[in-house]
């Protein structure tokens, strides 16, 4: 007798399978029991007749508590009014364990509650249709890379030095000494983009950001191409490419969770080339219109980003911010050496940012002055300045935060939803 998921039911209409998973909702009407049961694939009604089953098995199948898990062996049929086409007819039932009263019920539970219980919660239909939608975000990133010629190249976790500011380091201690958790995985791309011309960085990362805001996680996943031979332009072009592809890929594979979270799936639809492209300061002038006023030289908060993405219907590119906003390794604009040669890109419908990146700093002897401007230890980034000791050419990138990108493309409030176990500035357990 063949053991099937949920997924590959349809294979077997009009045999006999057995079915191992979960119980996640149960009720009555008179001679029949209607179980339901997820196996991880998806859920499926199984149907117990009195008729069909044993007085035990019958009698089992009425008091069995949610989340109990079972072997369910039964005959496969179709119908119409399942949502995926099938039920099964149930012959015999086998409880591999009877669960404990589940905490989480169909009543109205606050955000603490389900985080205190996030290692249930992600049981729900809710959760999985994100967490799916994730993991068809992952897929399409390391399919496009994979697809235009970036090599998958492993950053270290633990480092010795800041790549995104010295303020938001988590310290670690190594043996004598002091290492931090990774902020990014870019200044060790950038060595693998100057041997093998095209790599990406995939892994989490870290940013001890005080920051309780619902776009912020202290720990997150981000994807960071990078290339030899490359400027503003052609990053700007692989990131507008990119992210479309990223949207498109889950708008023609996930679509049923996308329904499921109740998904506005029209915005996305609008994710394609090209992306608008403004100046920093045309963005101050659109900010200023909107009575929003920002000084000259400050970065954009959530507030501005989310206003300046209300007047386009995609993702929009902001770049050449002034250079002291940026990181110590952007390179400078040559036409107004006061903006840095970045790119930020927001998301529609308040989202924010989701990707920045920019054109490196190329020539030794300036990426030295900002290091010691910037305060950081000269001693453990000299094999990054070496990079532009031995064959320096221009070379751009970015990276796209995971989590943010999940929570846009399936309409969250909160980036806590994104990632199986959010770390968050108060919240490390479970």
């Amino acid at each position: 007798m063949p053991v099937t998921t949920v997924e590959r039911i349809a294979a077997f209409e009009g045999e006999t399978v057995t079915l191992r998973g979960w119980l996640a909702g149960r009720r009555s009407s008179g001679k029949l029991h209607f179980l339901q049961v997820r196996d991880g694939t998806g859920t499926i009604q199984c149907v117990t007749a009195k008729a069909d089953v044993s007085p035990d098995v019958f009698l089992l199948a009425d008091h069995l508590p949610q989340e109990s898990s079972l072997e369910v062996t039964g005959f496969v049929r179709a119908d119409a009014r399942s949502p995926i086409g099938f039920e099964i007819g149930v012959a015999d039932l086998r409880v591999v364990q009877q669960a404990a009263e589940y905490p989480i019920t169909p009543k109205e539970h606050g955000p603490a509650f389900l985080l205190d219980h996030r290692h249930l919660w992600l049981r729900s239909s809710r959760q999985h249709a994100i967490l799916r939608v994730r993991a068809e975000v992952v897929r399409a990133c390391r399919e496009y890379l994979d697809g235009h010629g970036f090599l998958a190249f492993d950053a270290p976790i633990l480092t010795p030095a800041a790549c995104e500011g010295t303020t938001t380091l988590f310290p670690v201690g190594y043996f004598d000494e002091t290492a931090y958790l990774t902020q990014s995985g870019q200044l060790y791309g950038e060595a693998g983009a100057m041997a093998f011309g095209k790599i990406y960085c995939f892994g989490p990362t870290f940013r001890a950001e005080k920051s309780k805001t619902r776009r912020h996680l202290t720990e997150f996943w981000m994807v960071e191409p990078e290339m030899a031979f490359a400027g503003l332009d052609e990053d700007m072009d692989l990131a507008e490419d990119f992210l479309a592809h990223v949207v498109q890929t889950v708008l023609a594979n996930r679509r049923s969770e996308l329904a499921a979270l109740g998904r506005d799936t029209a915005p996305l639809e609008r994710v394609g080339k090209p992306f608008p492209r403004i100046t920093y300061a045309e963005a101050l002038e659109i900010l200023a219109q909107k009575g929003l006023p920002v000084a000259w030289g400050a970065d954009l908060g959530g507030d501005e980003e989310t206003a300046l993405s209300s007047a386009f219907d995609r993702p929009l590119m902001v770049h050449r911010y002034p250079a002291e906003a940026k990181a110590f390794y952007m390179k400078a604009d040559p036409a107004d050496p006061r903006l840095a040669l970045c790119v930020d890109v927001l998301a529609p419908e308040g989202y924010g940012e989701i990707i920045g990146g920019g054109q490196r700093e190329d020539d030794p002897v300036v990426l030295e002055e900002k290091i010691r401007a910037h305060g950081l230890p000269p001693s453990v980034l000299d094999w990054y300045v070496d990079l532009r000791r031995y064959g320096s050419v221009p070379h751009a990138g970015f990276g796209m935060g995971i989590e943010r990108c999940v929570a846009w493309v399936c309409g969250l409030h909160h980036v806590r939803e994104t990632i199986p176990f959010p770390r968050m500035l108060e919240r490390m357990v479970p």
